[in-house]
Parts: C-alpha cells; sequence; structure tokens
C-alpha cells in the first residue's frame, strides 16, 4: 500500500473513530444493544475541553501523515511533538481528578507516545517506523472509545 493510501486509510479510521465519540448514533441505525462504555461526568465545558483535545490529535494526525507522505521528517517530529506531554500539562487538575485512572493511562500513553514519535522521526528519519508508531498509537485511541464516551449531560427542563 503505498504512503498515501496508508495515510487515507489512517485519518479515515480516526475521523470516524472521533465522530462515534462525538455522536455514537449519528452514522447507524437505532441499535438493540445497550452501550456499555463507561460515561465520563464532565461539565460542558469540560466536554467541550475534551472533544478540542481529540480535534487536535486529529489535525496533527493529518499534518503528520500529510508530511510522512512528502516523507519531510522535520514537519512530522514538531507535528507529534505539540500532542505530546506538553498538550497533557493544559487539562485543568479538577478535570484530570474526575477522570478515570484508566482513561488517565491511556490518555498519557499517547502523549507519550507522540513524543517519540517525535524523537524517532528526527533521529531515524524511517517513514515507515513512524507509519508503525501511529498506527500502535491509534489503536490506543480506538480502545478508548471503545471503553468511555462523553456524552453530553442532561439538563434539567425548564418549566
Amino acid at each position: 500500500m503505498n504512503l498515501s493510501r496508508l495515510a487515507f486509510a489512517t485519518l479515515f479510521a480516526l475521523s470516524s473513530t472521533l465522530a462515534h465519540a462525538a455522536d455514537p448514533h449519528a452514522h447507524h441505525a437505532p441499535s438493540t444493544h445497550l452501550d456499555k462504555r463507561v460515561v465520563l461526568n464532565l461539565t460542558p465545558n469540560e466536554r467541550a475541553l475534551l472533544l478540542e483535545e481529540m480535534h487536535l490529535f486529529l489535525d496533527g494526525l493529518q499534518k503528520m501523515t500529510g508530511a510522512l507522505a512528502k516523507q519531510n521528517m522535520e514537519a512530522t517530529a514538531q507535528s507529534a511533538r505539540k500532542l505530546g506531554l506538553v498538550m497533557a500539562h493544559e487539562v485543568p487538575p479538577a478535570m484530570r481528578a474526575k477522570l478515570p485512572m484508566e482513561f488517565r493511562q491511556l490518555g498519557s500513553s499517547v502523549h507519550r507516545d507522540f513524543d517519540q514519535i517525535a524523537m524517532d522521526a528526527e533521529s531515524l528519519k524511517d517513514v515507515s517506523h513512524t507509519l508503525s508508531q501511529i498506527s500502535a498509537t491509534l489503536q490506543k485511541c480506538a480502545s478508548c472509545h471503545a471503553t468511555f464516551q462523553a456524552q453530553k449531560p442532561i439538563l434539567p427542563l425548564k418549566r
């Protein structure tokens, strides 16, 4: 599979995962099974912050795969670094405390992965290696989306 097709497949899988996370019923017929994912109890502002972070991941991955298609490892590293642990420190401590341990561990792991991707892209300059790293990281994203959901809070009716 050439790089363009692999980049497209990667972005399509990620965008489908993000679309499902934002509204899991948007593109699917009604189902008889219950959604058994863990609900993250977040305020509307916290949910918006979480969704913004996921959109930043999507944007960063698009930039990374575009740079990889051009074999531009410096641009790949630059985009990956922005998604690393530096991004994780922007989550407010009160919000972090509300999140389940497994969610926090997966999130930290993903941020560390991006830091490693940045370092390896600069030092190894191996497109195939970087794509393998991205694939492994996306598997963590898919696992998180399969385990957790950030529902819109149910607001009381105004009377």
